[in-house]
């Protein structure tokens, strides 16, 4: 069932998005950073010239300082390696010339995006970022050339998903697993606590203008058992205020330094009464130890608690290896890549049917309303992910600098997603969950695209030196 294209442009550009409040996770405190947006031109084999052609689109922020860690680049220097990825992607997709089917673009291109970027040394997971972006826009285009929505697309494959970047499953696996999917009408979100946030009172955790209803919370750990230990005993008495059965993840973003750390962490949330709040509601740790020393640290007897990968999910076989070494679930991002959390879905599903549990979970790198939200949500909601990290509301102003013409169009194409109570158009949370009704779309999940005269061509970065070793 899948259709092949041939792709005849991407076009890069950028908006400046501005923080309502700060947000810091990690040793980063982000206050603004630009959104990327990918305009994709395609041919569908087998129609027209004018009736084969589709535009399709994507966004997400230019994260600083997440897909690139090392303290000797400057927060701007990250950022300009996300836009080197992309440019990077955009040479060789292009060169990609024929008709194929849009993985075959994708599985042709991610070796040679990896190894570019490696030279010039970008690591693989800012590499993957450009090749992310492009894909989901050349699928919006693809779908919207065959007038499918994603959700119908995906579970015939069109795409032409295959196991040739994933030799531990066969296309049987992936075919079957995305045959299978009945996509969810809800999914929950799970409120995002910074490590600059209030905790209590106004503004703090159980203020329900802030956590607008959520039942689950994704806390920040700054990476000092001490200080974590400390701050998690106030949000889990805030969270006993709360009245209504909540859930928790924590997430260390790569700041536990190594075992001993977190061992010193877990030993607190095993016998510390003052945890017991955030314990008995613990569903797991993501990603607490840097992705360099997470590959060579089995996790041995606290495997007894469930982690996650998140920063060190960059190749397709991160997550076999994270399994081996102790680890039962990777994060679904899809500015890592849609084709990889199917991959890594299908695993998940394979694995668990002899009886240990494997799953993938929705983490949100701050998607902000429209294109982004919109699409990571419909990802999340094709391969069962039930409630998902969404900051991206919490952080910034609704759509924040986004025309109020172009924020109108996205809110009256999805009258499910977005409401204006008074303070501007914003995320419409129902009960702590986010609907998916409208994301039945012809395209990637969204009836509407961005308003392409109001961005800017995106940036070259500032400096064309190599970034040091």
């Amino acid at each position: 069932m899948s259709v092949r294209l041939k792709l005849r442009d991407i076009a890069f550009f950028e908006r400046p998005v501005q923080f309502a409040r700060p947000f810091r996770f990690g040793a980063i405190t982000i206050n603004a950073t630009p959104q990327l947006f990918v305009r994709a031109e395609i041919e569908v084999e087998g129609k027209t010239t004018n009736k084969g052609v589709a535009v399709g689109a994507s966004a997400e922020l230019l994260v600083p300082k997440w897909f690139d860690k090392r303290p000797e680049l400057s927060p701007a220097q990250t950022v300009d390696g996300l836009r080197r990825s992309l440019e990077i992607a955009r040479g060789l997709y292009l060169a990609s010339t024929g008709y194929q089917t849009a993985f075959d673009l994708h599985a042709s291109c991610i070796g040679a995006q990896v190894a570019t970027c490696a030279k010039k040394n970008i690591p693989s997971l800012a590499a993957a970022y450009g090749p992310a972006e492009i894909d989901k826009a050349i699928l919006d285009a693809l779908l919207r050339g065959v007038e499918t929505s994603f959700f119908d697309g995906m579970a015939a494959n069109i795409a032409g998903i295959d196991a040739r970047l994933a030799p531990d499953l066969s296309e049987r696996d992936i075919r079957t697993f995305l045959s299978g999917r009945v996509p969810l009408q809800r999914v929950a979100i799970r409120h995002t606590v910074g490590l600059d946030d209030v905790v209590e009172g106004e503004g703090g955790v159980a203020d329900r203008r802030e956590n607008v209803g959520a039942r689950y919370f994704k806390l920040k750990l700054s990476g000092d058992p001490a200080a974590d230990a400390a701050r998690l005993a106030r949000i889990g008495k805030e969270l006993d205020t709360l009245g209504r059965d909540s859930k928790v993840t924590l997430d260390a973003n790569e700041q536990y330094a190594d075992l001993a750390a977190l061992q010193a962490l877990i030993d607190r949330l095993d016998h510390d009464d003052a945890l017991r709040p955030i314990a008995s509601r613990l569903l797991y740790i993501e990603q607490p130890m840097p992705r360099d020393i997470t590959r060579q640290s089995p996790l041995g007897a606290l495997r007894a608690r469930d982690f996650i990968i998140d920063e060190a999910d960059d190749s397709y076989d991160a997550f076999p290896a994270a399994r081996a070494l102790g680890y039962r679930g990777i994060s679904s991002k899809s500015c890592k890549g849609l084709y990889k959390s199917i991959v890594n879905a299908t695993r998940a599903a394979k694995w668990s049917v002899d009886g240990e549990a494997f799953f993938v979970t929705g983490e949100d790198l701050t998607c902000q309303a429209g294109l982004a939200v919109q699409q990571d949500l419909a990802l999340g909601a094709l391969i069962g992910v039930t409630h998902a990290e969404r900051n991206g509301h919490h952080y910034v102003d609704g759509f924040g600098e986004t025309p109020a013409a172009e924020a109108q169009a996205f809110a009256h194409a999805h009258p499910d997603l977005y409401a204006d109570a008074g303070q501007g158009i914003r995320l419409c949370i129902h009960d702590g969950d986010l609907l998916t009704g409208s994301l039945h779309a012809a395209g990637f999940a969204t009836s509407v695209h961005p308003d392409w005269s109001a961005v800017r061509p995106l940036e070259q970065p500032t400096s064309l030196q190599e970034y040091p070793a």
